[in-house]
């Protein structure tokens, strides 16, 4: 008799393209577009801290000074930033929705946006030493991070055209584009950085103040290729690129009323941070200048993971854009996989060579051996404190993104001033009142992570998102 093989339900068949990493949404696709801003955020996180480095040679004052002026000055620009940066989620569901023709307009209205942020950001350097006073820090520290602060400024104009020019790119995927003019810009800054900090070929030895001017340059130049860039003529007929520079009153309010909650969000978030920096540094000297060395470490492990975060965000807005909420969750979970495995790999080498990151901030301190030993090893032990709340970190920023990408902005806006209220509350009831160590405070920073990640997870899984679209209904 014949035995026939037994028919097998079509769902059962399962092909190449079903697979984790070549299906849609899967591996192949979120690495597409997310590597490229993880190479971008990750070449201005090595700026960053080979700046910090740099001047830790200087001083470990200049260093603790620097890190909380750009802590402080990033804080002070992400309202606009964010707003700015949500032009991403409208040119990803445009181009998800086959509508290129508009895309032209969101970039230049974004543009315009950021221009009208840039007298505003200016205002904050006659203020800057009102401000850094709350600190209470020494009078060296005082003057430098005013004078930091100050400089950068200049630049927090070119950082908001900047992030309004790479959205034409970013948000449609082209991610490459952005990982190139960021990748430049940061090795330009790192050029200026040793010239003019040290007074090398020809440049003043200016020391925080080169740090700063070098960053300023590096910004505008940067900015001025983002601007130049989408005026190809390959893209001045398809996206409507000349059309689109025609003031639109009618978009740039819906990019306010969906981007100013992503702002005030930023914001929040950063000041929070800022808040338990400042509140750190009443504590001791070494206490300020250990926690500057752990934060500026920890940007390794942060900062890719915000290139997951940009990249989920654009993932989900095309894919909503095509009305494909299960892609959009997918693309999610999948960013959500290769964070956590990146976080498990630095947080281990947190714990168990956390001397390594810390090296080069002593090649060529000015710093005493007793207070480099004191200093090192309360940085050491900080950083085991960063490997505690690294996959916490992780999980909030890739549910964040999703929720952007979808235009849940208004819940992440009241979360965000929830989170801010608490950590910059117990900051200052830590130090204060309570009078906890040093280690006490970095305790608080894990169970806020904690609340966090429950907290954006709980939205994600609710499920609003799926429904939310920032593009008019029509598209």
């Amino acid at each position: 008799m014949v035995r026939l093989a037994p028919i097998m339900p079509v769902e059962s068949i399962r092909s190449p393209e079903d697979s984790w990493w070549s299906r849609p949404a899967g591996g192949r696709d979120v690495l597409r577009v997310s590597a490229p801003l993880v190479v971008s955020s990750f070449s201005w996180t090595i700026m960053t801290f080979i700046d910090r480095v740099m001047l830790n040679w200087v001083s470990g004052t200049a260093m603790a000074a620097a890190f909380t002026a750009s802590a402080a000055w990033f804080a002070m620009l992400s309202l606009p930033l964010g707003v700015c940066s949500y032009a991403n989620t409208f040119v990803a569901q445009y181009y998800g929705a086959g509508e290129h023709e508009r895309i032209g307009r969101v970039f230049w209205q974004a543009v315009w946006v950021g221009l009208g942020f840039a007298p505003i950001v200016l205002l904050a350097i006659p203020l800057a030493p009102h401000f850094f006073a709350i600190g209470r820090h020494s009078p060296e520290a005082f003057h430098l991070e005013v004078q930091f602060f100050q400089i950068l400024c200049l630049g927090a104009p070119a950082l908001i055209l900047a992030q309004s020019g790479s959205a034409f790119y970013s948000g449609r995927g082209q991610t490459w584009v952005v990982m190139i003019v960021d990748a430049a810009a940061a090795l330009l800054n790192l050029v200026l950085d040793y010239c003019w900090i040290f007074g090398n070929y020809g440049f003043p030895a200016w020391g925080v103040a080169g740090a700063a001017s070098a960053t300023a340059v590096s910004l505008w130049i940067k900015a001025a290729v983002y601007t130049l860039l989408p005026l190809q003529r390959a893209h001045r007929n398809k996206f409507g690129i000349l059309v689109g520079m025609k003031f639109d009153s009618q978009l740039v309010r819906r990019i306010l009323y969906f981007g100013t909650p992503s702002g005030l969000q930023m914001l929040l978030d950063v000041a929070g941070f800022t808040a338990f920096i400042m509140f750190v540094g009443r504590i001791g000297a070494v206490q300020a200048e250990a926690t500057s060395m752990a934060f500026s470490v920890s940007s390794l492990a942060f900062m890719p993971i915000y290139g997951m975060h940009l990249g989920v965000s654009v993932l989900v807005g095309e894919h909503l854009g095509e009305d494909r909420d299960d892609l959009a969750a997918r693309a999610t979970f999948t960013s959500l996989q290769f964070s956590w495995m990146y976080m498990l790999f630095i947080s281990l080498l947190y714990v168990v060579t956390p001397g390594l990151f810390l090296l080069g901030f002593f090649i060529q301190s000015a710093t005493s051996s007793i207070e480099r030993a004191g200093v090192e090893n309360m940085a050491a032990m900080l950083l085991r404190f960063v490997a505690a709340y690294n996959l916490l970190d992780a999980t909030q920023m890739v549910f964040v993104g999703a929720l952007k990408g979808a235009g849940d902005t208004r819940f992440l806006l009241w979360a965000s001033l929830l989170m801010t209220i608490l950590l910059a509350g117990f900051s200052w009831l830590s130090v204060e009142v309570w009078r906890l160590s040093i280690y006490g405070c970095w305790t608080l920073i894990v169970f806020w992570c904690l609340l966090a990640a429950f907290l954006y997870v709980a939205r994600f899984r609710r499920g609003n998102w799926r429904a939310m679209r920032v593009i008019e209904a029509e598209s």
